[in-house]
């Protein structure tokens, strides 16, 4: 190896430490590195931003936007709401989750459709008395497996499938990886199913820790022809709502208090939520219930521009000691006021009748850009907003899902690429108003993007100077070994870098080695290419390793050793059946 190799393997070393051992943000590292190859002289320019024109990287953030426009339409919640079930046991409850997550994440973004699952699953969990940490993290494990079913189920395959168009000038086609995933997917869910309710932990989530939260009420309208009429409060799912509770009931010129599940609702029945800030978002997600504050409906600002905040009531507010009518707050400030909270506690009565005072905390329904409006304004003391708090629109929902079967349809028949169909959907989200300009640019994640990209710099600078030759020799370290063997032995590197790193960075570093490897045995690269996407994708261990690993860690309560606890045995049974599957499948 000349200085060019020794240089490059000393960048991949700081750029493995940096990212394992310290905090800074992994595109800064990862762009970091990039810099220094193009000003080394390791890379030309042109040589070291390739990856942002790679066709998987594309891939990756048009999918964004189709993943945006299920996701505003409510489409995959409606779904989750509806096969979740009531199963009576615990095993019984995992598949319910297992099932449905597993099969809409090779089709989709699965932190989507873990984001997604994670409120119902919850609220799901409360209602049957049982802990969501038996729950939450089979749902990071399923959407990992069913993402590894089709290649666009995770952006890992994207990527190494772009690497390969532009290295080999082969493409997989959509279904290529399910006679591995799809074997994974059924051994993972059998495991977790038989085993799962003993590994994991009995624990509560972040939310039911909370001793004390701001209380608001919040009331709403049963909508009349919608889907909540002549159901149960149970049927409707209105029982133990996450981050709320349903204290009474109005109907007509009578109060339906300590409602019952078995209550059922009537047109026009406005009901009371109390709880956190948080309930008005999760009731947003209920079909066929609409704000009993009228003036909500009367905001000048569309749909998919709303979102919920909340504002404490400064010292220089102009309507102090007014009525919230005769403020005429709206209008002012173009935002209805949903609840009041005064010292953490929620105020009764109509909302128009209301006197403000100094410190209390409005729970408000207005546009995006209120917070920047008025952040800085003496009105208030402290504006932020609720996450995710956009109502969906539900009536987009079957569009979105129709978009969605045709860009598959597309894509899996050959009649066009995946980057073309890819586009066609995102362009339809749009299109169809299923989401806005402004969310479905919002919603593209350009750290991952950037990650990613920059990583691909790495992987070139590996081939080109001639490290990864290297580095492949060092594996073939006796001349006996079979193409099974160092198969087996580049999954298990793969998934030590998974585990450390991010999944996408340690497919591309490894890709590189891959061909490498295949070429030095005089073999067919594609068994080792499989392996490293399966490899890649197959993070059970630790939270870090995989985005969904990470979302759940909060909700679910969980520690570093609940992952180590389930997760290893999940490796082993991963790793047993992608290096026994994969040779036999795309033969050496």
């Amino acid at each position: 190896m000349d200085y060019e190799a020794y240089l490059t393997i000393a960048t991949v070393v700081l750029v493995l430490a940096a990212l394992v051992g310290t905090r800074l943000a992994s595109d800064v590292i990862l762009m970091a590195a990039l810099c220094f190859l193009i000003i080394s002289g390791i890379l030309t320019p042109t040589e070291a931003l390739d990856g942002f024109a790679n066709p998987g990287v594309m891939t990756i953030a048009v999918l964004y936007v189709v993943a945006a426009g299920l996701k505003e339409t409510g489409a995959i919640q409606w779904v989750a709401g509806r096969i979740l079930g009531n199963p009576k046991t615990i095993p019984k409850a995992t598949l319910k989750v297992f099932i449905p997550s597993s099969i809409l994440s090779a089709f989709m973004n699965n932190t989507a459709v873990v984001a997604m699952f994670i409120p119902s699953i919850q609220d799901w969990s409360k209602r049957k008395g049982i802990s969501a940490s038996k729950l939450l993290l089979p749902l990071s494990y399923a959407a990992i497996l069913g993402g590894t079913c089709t290649l666009i189920g995770t952006s890992t395959n994207l990527v190494i499938d772009g690497l390969l168009q532009s290295t080999k000038d082969h493409a997989l086609s959509m279904f290529s990886l399910t006679w591995v995933g799809l074997p994974l997917v059924l051994l993972g869910g059998t495991f977790l199913y038989f085993v799962g309710d003993k590994l994991l932990p009995n624990r509560q989530g972040a939310v039911e820790q909370l001793d004390l939260v701001r209380e608001y009420s919040v009331n709403v309208i049963v909508e009349e022809n919608g889907p909540m009429v002549n159901q149960t409060i149970e049927e409707a799912g209105l029982r133990n709502l996450t981050y709320g509770y349903l204290v009474e009931i109005y109907r007509q010129s009578r109060i339906i208090t300590a409602v019952s599940p078995d209550t059922e609702l009537f047109a026009g029945d406005e009901l009371v939520f109390v709880g956190a800030p948080e309930c008005a978002r999760e009731i947003r997600h209920f079909r066929g219930l609409v704000p009993a504050n009228g003036d909500v409906e009367m905001l000048q600002i569309t749909h998919h521009e709303r979102c919920l905040v909340e504002a404490v009531i400064g010292p220089e507010f102009a309507g102090l000691d007014q009525s919230i009518k005769d403020s005429r707050f709206r209008t002012r400030f173009q935002a209805a006021i949903l609840s009041v909270s005064r010292n953490g506690q929620r105020i009764d009565g109509k909302i128009g009748d209301i006197r403000l005072q100094v410190g209390d905390t409005l729970l408000l329904e207005t546009s995006q850009d209120f917070i920047g409006q008025y952040r800085s304004r003496r009105d208030f003391l402290l504006v932020s907003a609720i996450n995710d708090s956009t109502p969906p629109v539900f009536t987009k929902a079957p569009t979105a899902l129709l978009i969605l079967m045709a860009m598959i349809f597309l894509s899996a028949s050959g009649i066009l690429s995946i980057l073309e169909s890819a586009f066609l959907a995102a362009g339809a989200m749009v299109a169809t108003q299923c989401v806005s300009i402004i969310k479905a640019r919002r919603n593209i994640d350009f750290t991952v993007i950037t990650v990613i990209a920059a990583s691909f710099s790495l992987g070139a600078a590996m081939t080109k100077t001639g490290a990864a030759d290297a580095i492949a020799g060092s594996l073939l370290f006796s001349s006996d070994l079979s193409p099974w063997v160092v198969l087996a032995l580049l999954y298990i590197l793969t998934v030590v870098f998974t585990e450390l790193i991010t999944n996408n960075a340690a497919a591309i570093l490894m890709f590189p080695i891959a061909i490498s490897v295949a070429e030095q045995l005089g073999v067919n690269y594609l068994p080792f290419v499989i392996a490293i996407m399966f490899a890649a994708s197959a993070s059970f261990i630790t939270p870090i390793g995989y985005q969904t690993n990470l979302m759940v860690m909060g909700p679910g309560g969980y520690h570093s050793k609940d992952y180590l606890r389930i997760g290893l045995p999940m490796s082993v049974i991963t790793a047993v059946c992608s290096i026994t599957l994969i040779p036999l499948i795309w033969h050496f």
